[in-house]
């Protein structure tokens, strides 16, 4: 966590661009401009459209990445959207992850796996890589991964020790920001206490022994942006957690909401936004159908990186 804390600082700017590319998401030009050239490489036809559509959201991603690489200290890829494409979309998440590495930026892999023993253990080599006898390997390019937590800590340990071992983090599920998650999380135990605040007791205790210089160690947390309140209390009672935010912007996140999930110095919290930036240029009211696939992803570029600035911007007039 060290890693992602020094890039912040480096950018000041606790923000992460969520890279969730759909179909609807990316111009039909930029997926029609490949048409040509995936019919050329692909042996079956069935498999040209969902090998087209990877392609295009890796171009996508690309675009944006380098239009706010000099802003942003992250990116959080979610494997869902590129799963959904089978083999050509795993690829297309490997190469966004790769990419976004070698512009420097942290890449948080949102995987949200979950389950125990080898499973587990099989799960954790997207952070530990793949290792072939004298060979090894690291096809994800992931600097973090989420985790779900709700086989507790034998579904965990794997991770950990796989985090600790590549000098990598992971941030478990804690207070997520969709609206039926009170269904489970927000159920009081006979303590008093709810289940999320259990979870986090959890949470703080199973990154105890891996705390970096800046005091937070390498075990994070999910806390929506939704649950301003929760979060602040979160906060205090997990000084060691470093935050992953979700819920920022599109799902009614503000900047003065996630205040309180920040310490006293402004540190501890990285707020994501997915939609708001990558589909920023829907609502610029500069798109036509008519523009180039070079020109529509020109303005995806150009409205993102405003997108980015913006967000940036509102986090830094809430911050110490």
């Amino acid at each position: 966590m060290d890693r992602l804390i020094e890039a912040i600082e480096d950018k000041q700017n606790p923000s992460v661009v969520g890279l969730d590319p759909t179909e609807a998401l990316v111009p039909k030009q930029v997926v029609a401009s490949f048409a040509e050239e995936i019919a050329e490489q692909v042996e079956d036809p069935t498999e040209a459209p969902a090998a087209q559509l990877s392609v295009a959201f890796f171009e996508f991603n690309r675009a944006i990445i380098d239009a706010v690489a000099d802003i942003v200290p992250a990116v959080k890829p979610q494997i869902a959207m590129y799963e959904a494409l089978g083999p050509a979309g795993i690829d297309a998440y490997s190469m966004t992850c790769e990419y976004a590495k070698q512009q420097g930026l942290y890449v948080l892999g949102d995987v949200k796996r979950g389950d125990i023993g080898s499973t587990a253990a099989a799960y954790a080599h997207h952070l530990s890589g793949v290792n072939a006898g004298e060979h090894a390997f690291d096809p994800w390019h992931e600097d973090a991964v989420t985790v779900n937590p709700y086989l507790g800590t034998d579904g965990i340990t794997p991770f950990v020790e796989a985090a600790t071992g590549a000098d990598k983090d992971i941030f478990v599920l804690v207070r997520t920001s969709n609206p039926s998650s009170s269904e489970l999380q927000e159920l009081e135990l006979a303590s008093g206490e709810r289940v999320y605040e259990h979870v986090a007791d959890l949470v703080e205790g199973w990154g105890a022994e891996t705390i970096g210089a800046n005091g937070y160690s390498r075990v994070g947390a999910v806390v929506g942006a939704t649950h301003p309140e929760e979060g602040k209390a979160l906060r205090a009672r997990m000084p060691h957690t470093f935050f992953l935010v979700p819920g920022y912007g599109a799902q009614g996140g503000t900047a003065q909401g996630v205040a309180g999930m920040f310490d006293k110095d402004g540190m501890g919290a990285l707020v994501n936004s997915s939609r708001g930036i990558i589909g920023a240029w829907k609502k610029s009211g500069k798109y036509s159908e008519s523009m180039s696939a070079d020109d529509a992803l020109d303005l995806v570029a150009e409205s993102a990186r405003e997108a980015a600035k913006d967000m940036r911007d509102n986090l830094r007039a809430v911050l110490p």
